[in-house]
């Protein structure tokens, strides 16, 4: 039996383990990682395409969790990713220092 995942599945899934992998490590100051907020980003992160003014917003928001998702494989592909590269150049967010 053969089993295939498209890239949209794969990265729901690495989205899912994140929150999972989130809700157990809350960063101080009162500001939660939550991978679910970057969803808006995920079509910019598949094809490549002009992330929308939500990503940029969120991706923001979350910039402080960047080297926290770094750390998870499942999630480390799609951040090293050339789209994902260009997304924050896009969006203004500054390079983490992890």
């Amino acid at each position: 039996m053969k089993f295939s995942c498209s890239k949209p599945a794969l990265f729901t899934c690495a989205i899912l383990l994140l929150l999972i992998v989130a809700q157990e490590n809350r960063v101080v100051a009162g500001q939660s990682c939550d991978p679910m907020q970057l969803i808006p980003c995920e079509e910019a992160i598949l094809k490549g395409s002009k992330p929308s003014d939500t990503c940029c917003t969120r991706l923001n928001q979350q910039q402080h969790c960047v080297c926290q998702y770094m750390k998870n494989p499942n999630f480390k592909s799609f951040l090293d990713s050339p789209n994902a590269k260009k997304i924050a150049t896009d969006c203004h967010c500054p390079k983490p220092k992890c």
